[in-house]
């Protein structure tokens, strides 16, 4: 089972849950796909066993093949590659890796080369075994490091994916595919209006998700009443408590803080087991 925890917006303590529910389930695999600022290594403290560099496929140019007829840059719709005049630019960081330019220049003058994006370390922290991105500095896109980091995923373990926070591509690539989204979101207009734009997100892609509410007993009701309106499960709620706060500013983990919640993540686990066999009544997909 791929458990994806994912969040509309940054803060509501996504990688809090994610890190819990690991420590709480056994034979784990964690994946953190937020490559952009990866921080769950922070708590589970893992021991580096592995770095693997992971590279992206751009164009390279050869100037004596060059007609300059310009196909390459028709063809490229995010203007990663340009013909003026007597003469080719190329924008790596802008460039898709679709091939497009080299399959229509009519003379070979263009050829696949490789170009750093990231790179993925990998270890074990206790029984979890643990993977996460680092995207380069000044690299735009991240979704090419989150699919290779993904192809890490075991199929004999449970696979928890702490997700970007928002909506946007980083969090498709980081949840498709997977079996369940955990959306994660906090009391307050700001939770409430991203936590909206994260569950239309999840019935797009027909994934079933459910509710979990940090800092419960802060803000107002109107993340429940939504939740109610709309028949999406709240299956757990962590109350605010400023041991958490401190500990989380130490480096420690949820259950290194309170280590009484582990029985409510090891129940939240059973519950997300029972609604995936219930997929097709569940509005992950249609609303119901």
């Amino acid at each position: 089972m791929i458990i994806s925890i994912a969040s509309g917006k940054g803060g509501t303590g996504k990688t809090t849950v994610a890190t819990a529910l690991a420590q709480s389930i056994e034979h784990v695999q964690f994946l953190d796909c937020d490559v952009e600022e990866p921080n769950a290594h922070l708590f589970l403290k893992p021991e580096r066993e592995h770095i693997e560099t992971v590279y992206v496929s751009v164009p390279e140019f050869d100037r004596n093949l060059c007609t300059y007829c310009g196909a390459c840059g028709k063809i490229c719709q995010f203007n990663a590659i340009v013909s003026v005049k007597k003469s080719i630019l190329l924008f790596p960081q802008l460039c898709h890796s679709c091939g497009g330019c080299i399959c229509v220049c009519p003379s070979g003058a263009l050829r696949e080369a490789k170009r750093e994006t990231g790179v993925i370390e990998s270890g074990r922290s206790g029984n979890i075994e643990f993977h996460h991105g680092i995207l380069n500095i000044g690299e735009a896109k991240s979704p090419p490091l989150i699919k290779e980091l993904k192809k890490k995923i075991k199929n004999n373990l449970t696979v928890i994916i702490d997700c970007p926070p928002g909506t946007s591509c980083p969090v498709v690539a980081s949840v498709r595919g997977t079996d369940f989204i955990l959306l994660v979101t906090e009391p307050t207009p700001f939770g409430l209006n991203d936590l909206k734009l994260a569950v239309h997100l999840a019935r797009s892609l027909n994934i079933p998700f459910s509710v979990v509410i940090n800092r419960a007993d802060m803000g107002d009701n109107r993340v429940k009443e939504y939740c109610e309106v709309e028949h999406i499960p709240v299956l757990m709620e962590i109350p605010d408590d400023r041991r958490v706060a401190e500990g989380y500013s130490r480096g420690n983990t949820l259950l290194d803080i309170l280590p009484e919640l582990k029985v409510k993540f090891i129940k939240l686990f059973e519950d997300i087991k029972k609604l995936c066999h219930i997929t097709n009544k569940y509005p992950g997909g249609e609303k119901q």
